[in-house]
């Protein structure tokens, strides 16, 4: 199937191809068909998949007809948070290029003034945040009334921020007659009883399990104690070819951290969480899908919404206190097919945290193990045989005989005795017997110094191979 097939007009067509996609996703290809014939739609796929797509290519050709009015949006996509507000936006600015369609997005940390604006002069399709939304609606400047179709983007992620009641209130403003469209890689049980309310009939789309994990994703759990994640984090960024790897934290204060002590190692990262102002954050964002730096340490704010491509490795320093935080955050990498890896530190009292997320799942995380080590590790017991071997040989080649005690005696009581040339022009002095002697006694073999602790656990010098200790977490997880 291409998305020929599926009924989009001959101009969004063009724009999809200049995009450069020909086949739809799977949710692509199951949502797009109802959604122009105007029915409502419960979709339901992993994150990645290509979700946001799967509404903006028919809207688009469902908002091409029809006139904008003042204050007054056709349409309404309700997002959690402003990155994933501005993913959707960049989403229709690339595929309606063809089209003469208006959009305005609300989020907040912004000025107010150019989004009043924008209002005023009308828009097609309207792209908030629920806060700012309300906050313009409270004010009289904006009208709901006018509403055809709406848009829950990520509504599992709503519920954890708080936002269901604002939701429902937003609901109630608009028109009954309308087409609304529910999607989320989750789908939690106050969500359902969202979608019953505000729902008619609607098609249920499921092409996955809800809260199953993308399966180019390699996912691994590493034991650790608390005061050794740096350390672990460390290790892993330097030995698993990694490209680009986003490394989420559940307080912004360890993202601060943590992106300090990374860039004082010598890493090119980055920040963002919800403390910043939203200039910053784009900011960071950009220079993070720009390749500036390659490791972007993360809250939650960007575990949702936000696309990069080539992003190698997704990191969990802490394991997410909510499970379904597990899914979307994982969901960073493996994007469009690619292949990813994530690993999640597991210390002491993350035990329930990562239980609840084997739960909601349904599947255990392998532990991390040396036979998942993309460096090769040599064996603590050969390491400590060629440690012991190679200093013999080594004194065995360069170890010359000693002579004898009295030859030796003999020779320092020459060169005491034997005038110099300055003794020659000058007063003679003698030389201490003792200096002369300890010049006169054959030098000492230097000795190779005793390994470090950690080399006997995996040192090695030939190419391609980890010149250093066995990380201990791979000891405890290999047991």
């Amino acid at each position: 199937m291409n998305f020929a097939d599926l009924g989009l007009s001959p101009d969004l067509l063009k724009a999809v191809a200049d995009a450069g996609y020909s086949e739809p996703t799977p949710i692509q290809a199951q949502a797009i068909p109802p959604i122009l014939m105007m029915k409502d739609i419960i979709g339901i796929a992993q994150t990645g998949t290509g979700k946001t797509a799967s509404f903006v290519l028919p809207m688009i050709d469902v908002m091409a007809s029809g006139r904008r009015r003042a204050l007054m949006p056709r349409s309404l996509i309700l997002a959690p948070t402003r990155e994933l507000a501005a993913q959707v936006a960049e989403n229709f600015e690339k595929y309606g290029k063809n089209h003469d369609l208006k959009l305005a997005l609300l989020i907040g940390g912004v000025q107010m003034g150019d989004q009043v604006k924008a209002l005023n002069e009308g828009v097609d399709v309207l792209i908030a945040t629920p806060g700012r939304l309300m906050d313009l609606f409270e004010r009289g400047k904006i009208l709901l009334n006018g509403c055809e179709l709406l848009v829950i983007d990520e509504a599992d992620r709503m519920l954890d921020m708080g936002f269901i009641p604002d939701i429902e209130f937003i609901c109630s403003k608009l028109p009954e007659t309308r087409q609304t469209m529910l999607f989320s890689a989750t789908m939690p049980p106050p969500i359902e009883k969202l979608a019953k309310k505000f729902l008619q009939n609607p098609k249920r789309i499921e092409v996955s399990r809800a809260a199953t994990t993308n399966k180019d994703i390699t996912a691994f759990k590493i034991p650790v104690q608390s005061r050794q994640k740096r350390e672990t984090l460390r290790w892993l960024l330097k030995n698993d070819h990694v490209e680009t790897a986003i490394i989420f934290a559940n307080r912004k204060t360890t993202v601060r951290e943590l992106n300090k002590s990374l860039q004082q190692h010598g890493f090119s990262s980055s920040e963002i969480h919800g403390d910043m102002d939203q200039s910053s954050r784009i900011k960071e964002l950009d220079r993070f899908k720009a390749g500036e730096v390659n490791i972007l340490v993360a809250s939650d704010v960007a575990a949702r919404g936000l696309d990069v491509k080539g992003v190698s490795h997704v990191f969990n320093f802490d394991t997410p206190w909510h499970p379904d935080d597990y899914v979307h955050r994982i969901g960073r990498t493996g994007r469009a097919g690619a292949k990813g890896r994530a690993f999640t530190f597991v210390s002491n009292e993350d035990a329930e945290a990562i239980a609840n997320v084997e739960k909601l799942t349904g599947s255990k995380i392998p532990v991390f193990g040396k036979s998942d080590v993309r460096v090769e590790l040599i064996d603590p017991a050969a390491s400590k045989k060629d440690a012991s071997e190679k200093p013999e040989r080594k004194a065995r080649g360069e170890r010359k005989p000693r002579k004898p005690v009295e030859e030796s005696k003999a020779e320092a009581q020459s060169v005491s005795e034997a005038p110099s040339k300055s003794e020659e022009k000058s007063e003679p002095r003698p030389k201490p017997a003792r200096k002369a002697a300890e010049k006169a006694q054959p030098q000492k073999v230097e000795r190779p110094k005793k390994p470090h602790k950690g080399a006997a656990k995996g040192e090695s010098s030939d190419p391609g191979e980890w010149n250093g200790p066995v990380p201990g977490f791979l000891e405890v997880s290999a047991g």
